[in-house]
């Protein structure tokens, strides 16, 4: 069983001992804290919470709802949402803040608490690190009975999510409409399931094949959605000689295309392609994380911008945007950030934007592909063993490197004239990501095998 606490959220397996997994131990006790500071911090009680549609959500949902109702919280439940719809809503409703329960692309095992502030948007990890505080102390009163809070649910998010996205000014309805576009979706039987269509229906996509969009939490594949993960979705898109394939994580923040030919876009291109079109129509800056494809970076100077890399996180990425007045941005495995809509990875706004574009191009998704600024990923990863001094590990590698550009606001990213490699200990699992990119497939893996063995002769 495992229990991860870092700027991600309070993510884990459900089962098990307290401490050890996401037990309904510390899913009441980080929820109370949690509950408590907003409440605080901000005077108001109204607390927003939504969930993804995995198999343990419903029971994580009662005893979020129930544990902020006996802190006199007034709770609106969203019911079964997406992380996105949960971050526009918390400003609409004049909230303290939000909770969404999902864990995100993790297998059904898993559930997590993310938590938002009064904007809507993550919570810094300093303000983590109070509520895992507080949580552990337990310092706190509960509710007399007389003062407990009420629930309202309120399933009008839907719509007026959609409503948001098809208002935003470089979304053009009637171009998607015209275009006339045959689009199979895959959303791994989560919320997606329903929110991409109903999206899609709303923009006058008439022809859609749906894969796997039954929400009933019973994941078909690896809900990461990677190439080796959507083959469904593929014979979709070929069988029914569909325009476009899309897939979604079950929580919808994250966004991957399908080429007609079957072929995936490329979740690192999902920012790149919805970039260069509000680029085209807006000049101004970018920002995404050091993980990201530099594909961005060029676009955003064929444009007149200027590209900015932030550490690996959304609150990381959300925080440079707004210190650079970026006009977009996110990260590369497929999360858009648009600030005209919310500062928050939101899969409903870069299906919007990336129809728009291919509708007015008048493009196959694979010849504008073939157009953008071509990179490969490897992505790889060491398993960590116990007492391995990974600080000692990576000022072992810079120090090999010092000659080379690279930066230390997040692991280490070593930038090569042609390639780049990535150094990074994960926020949610017990590994070390090696992420590198070159122009070609076999220059980033044969960069990626270089430094991994390289890691490995300083470790044995």
């Amino acid at each position: 069983m495992t229990l991860i606490k870092s700027i991600s959220g309070i993510r884990g397996t459900i089962g098990g001992r307290a401490g050890e997994g996401l037990t309904p131990i510390d899913i009441v006790k980080f929820t109370a804290a949690f509950g408590n500071i907003l409440m605080q911090k901000t005077g108001l009680k109204k607390i927003v919470v939504g969930r993804d549609a995995r198999e343990s959500g419903e029971m994580v949902n009662n005893l979020v709802v129930g544990t902020l109702q006996s802190i006199g919280a007034e709770v609106v439940d969203l019911g079964l949402s997406t992380t996105p719809t949960v971050e526009i809503a918390v400003p609409l409703e004049g909230a303290a803040g939000g909770i969404i329960l999902t864990a995100s692309h993790n297998p059904g095992q898993w559930n997590a608490l993310k938590l938002l502030n009064a904007k809507g948007e993550f919570i810094s990890d300093a303000e983590g690190q109070e509520v895992l505080s507080l949580g552990e102390s337990l310092d706190f009163d509960f509710a007399e009975v007389q003062n407990l809070g009420k629930v309202v649910n309120d399933s009008s998010y839907l719509q007026k999510h959609i409503d948001a996205v098809l208002a935003l000014e470089y979304v053009d309805v009637d171009a998607v409409k015209g275009a006339g576009f045959k689009i199979a979706v895959d959303a791994v039987n989560s919320t997606g399931g329903f929110f991409i269509p109903a999206l899609l229906e709303a923009m006058g996509v008439e022809t859609i094949y749906k894969i796997h969009c039954e929400p009933n939490g019973k994941f078909p594949h690896n809900p990461e959605p990677l190439k080796e993960h959507l083959t469904d979705l593929s014979a979709a898109v070929l069988n029914n000689k569909a325009d476009l394939g899309i897939a979604v994580d079950p929580d919808v923040d994250r966004l991957v295309f399908m080429m007609e030919d079957g072929e995936l876009f490329g979740e690192e291109y999902t920012l790149v392609a919805v970039a260069d079109y509000i680029l085209s129509q807006q000049k101004g800056n970018t920002v995404s994380n050091l993980s990201s494809t530099r594909a961005l970076r060029d676009v955003t100077l064929r444009h007149g911008g200027e590209y900015f890399a932030a550490a690996v996180g959304e609150v990381n990425v959300v925080t440079k945007m707004k210190e650079v007045a970026a006009v977009i941005g996110g990260e590369g495995n497929g999360g858009v950030i648009y600030p005209a809509s919310h500062y928050g990875r939101d899969a409903l706004v870069g299906v919007a934007i990336f129809l728009t574009h291919l509708a007015k191009m008048g493009k196959k998704v694979s010849t504008y592909r073939a157009e953008l600024p071509q990179y490969f990923m490897s992505k790889n990863k060491i398993t960590l063993t116990p007492g391995l001094d990974i600080d000692g590990l990576l000022a072992k590698m810079q120090a090999k490197y010092a000659h080379e550009q690279h930066t230390t606001i997040d692991g280490l990213k070593i930038d090569f004239e042609n390639e780049w490699v990535h150094l990074r200990k994960s926020n949610t699992e017990p590994i070390i990501r090696i992420y590198s990119e070159g122009p070609t497939p076999e220059a980033a893996e044969a960069i990626a095998q270089k430094i991994i063995k390289e890691i490995e002769d300083i470790i044995s």
